[in-house]
């Protein structure tokens, strides 16, 4: 189905960029699409994107309206900055005089509504207008004014063909609040788009987009992410990796640290993934800012995305090491984004990483993966997302660097509730261990899938005068284990408190 898609000129926009590419590039002009979804779950705003989408363009759009009132939906409109000029609404709702005692029996008996009368106000206004563009909200009560399923259908089908021969392409509206919940015009539109709301036990709801069906269309399926902010819908197309893949000559890059750069086998790899593990405080996130330190001094861009840490706090304590990231971000080098923890959906980070990468940042910092995991706790395969993110940036040449929290401070093994030491590339281990009446850091390279990398266990510090990774431990016995055991007449040297 690759080719399908190659006559552009057959698509009109959403009005929705995300939803566009999902689409393969858009609707298919005069064709009916369904647009499914409970109520909250953004279908009006969507409709008047469309057709805010066509105004733009300079086409004659309508709004067919059996539920909400043209007041109702001034107001969606005013909320996101829009204006309703251009867009025709016809709003066929009964009047307030149902209310009158003489005409109550109508509420208790909504089939005996004329269905005639309904639909013929829906094609004079058809004839009317003459638009390219047309919504029709919503399927609910077309459903209940039918009274029988057979008639339902025979009504869409007609209003299908009516509206095909008249050249426009249309979106129904269907809340799933009609009593039966068969599946009929799904079967008859020729796209069908559903939006799902999803509540969380903490944090905003999430939404979801997916693609039920379109014929003739290789669109891109599965669950994509959404929002709706002031300004309408904003959807996050699920990021496949084997659809960008890229291929170019891979380079290392220098930590600006020549014992870390022998230790890690001579600096990190264009287009690979690094896990910098350990517990809270050993310097997981100052080594990545000595990363990004070094990248901004080679004038190559570079991004920080922060799940716990606050970016003054970060500015700070790289200050404190002599790393002027505030400088880099002046120079427009580097960007730091703070995550709000169970407010961001995973597709939404994955497009704001994707962006920065488009954006030309070759090192990219997650900070932390734990970080991750807490802020979307309701969320499933989020490995999955990490993987697949992983993929696209290093097709990319992009260095990844990841930070991952192990539980505990000295002594006994060392977990995480992130294992994603299988995805990423390469390793560095922090570790604490107490000697000489101290607790002192210690790095070590556990993994590296390309190249060779050194196996020894350095000395790790930090002060004023920044990182430093010092002499190879080789008369300690048990580092990783909190408590070693040593040769008192060779540690002296090694263990040199003014070291750095």
């Amino acid at each position: 189905m690759d080719n399908q898609n190659s006559d552009s000129a057959r698509f009109l926009s959403t009005g929705v960029p995300g939803l566009d590419t999902i689409l393969g590039g858009g609707l298919t002009t005069d064709r009916l699409f369904l647009i499914e979804g409970e109520p909250g779950t953004g279908k009006t705003t969507l409709a008047l994107q469309f057709l805010h989408e066509g105004v733009r363009r300079g086409e004659s759009v309508i709004y067919i309206t059996l539920a909400e009132s043209r007041v109702e939906l001034k107001a969606v409109a005013q909320a996101h900055g829009w204006s309703m000029e251009g867009i025709h609404v016809e709003d066929i709702i009964p009047n307030e005089n149902i209310l009158h005692p003489d005409h109550q029996f109508t509420i208790f008996h909504p089939s005996e509504i004329e269905m005639g009368t309904t639909t013929q106000r829906i094609l004079d206004a058809i004839e009317n207008h003459k638009p390219s563009r047309v919504v029709l909200d919503s399927l609910s009560e077309l459903q209940l004014l039918a009274e029988s399923p057979l008639r339902y259908r025979r009504q869409v089908l007609a209003l299908k063909q009516y509206l095909a021969g008249k050249g426009c392409t249309t979106l129904f509206l269907d809340d799933r609040t009609a009593l039966s919940g068969d599946l009929q015009v799904r079967s008859v539109a020729h796209g069908v788009i559903t939006l799902e709301l999803i509540n969380q036990d903490y944090g905003s709801e999430r939404r979801r987009v997916r693609i039920v069906k379109y014929r003739g269309i290789a669109f891109r399926g599965g669950s994509h992410d959404y929002k709706i902010v002031t300004g309408g819908l904003v959807v996050y197309p699920r990021l496949i990796a084997a659809h960008t893949r890229v291929l170019s000559e891979r380079k290392r890059l220098s930590s600006g640290l020549a014992a870390l750069d022998t230790l890690t086998g001579g600096g990190l790899d264009e287009g690979t993934s690094t896990l910098i593990s350990g517990p809270p405080g050993t310097g997981k996130s100052s080594l990545c800012a000595q990363y990004v330190h070094a990248a901004a001094r080679r004038g190559q861009k570079a991004a920080m995305f922060l799940f716990e840490e606050a970016t003054n706090n970060l500015l700070l304590r790289s200050a404190g090491l002599g790393f002027d990231l505030q400088r880099a971000i002046d120079d427009g080098l580097l960007i730091i984004q703070q995550i709000d923890p169970a407010e961001m959906a995973p597709g939404e980070f994955v497009q704001a990483v994707t962006d920065a990468e488009a954006g030309g940042a070759r090192v990219i910092v997650i900070d932390s993966l734990n970080g991750y995991l807490n802020a979307m706790p309701d969320e499933r395969f989020l490995t999955t997302h990490l993987h697949e993110l992983l993929t696209y940036l290093g097709q990319r040449g992009v260095v990844t660097i990841l930070v991952g929290v192990q539980p505990g401070v000295i002594g006994g093994p060392m977990s995480s509730l992130v294992d994603a030491s299988y995805i990423a590339d390469s390793v560095i281990m922090l570790r604490y261990f107490e000697a000489r009446g101290k607790v002192r850091q210690a790095i070590s390279v556990f993994k590296k899938r390309v190249g060779m990398h050194e196996r020894s266990i350095r000395l790790f510090s930090m002060s004023s005068k920044g990182i430093y990774v010092g002499d190879v431990l080789t008369n300690f016995h048990g580092i990783l284990t909190g408590v070693p055991t040593f040769d008192e007449d060779q540690c002296g040297v090694l263990l040199d408190d003014n070291a750095g």
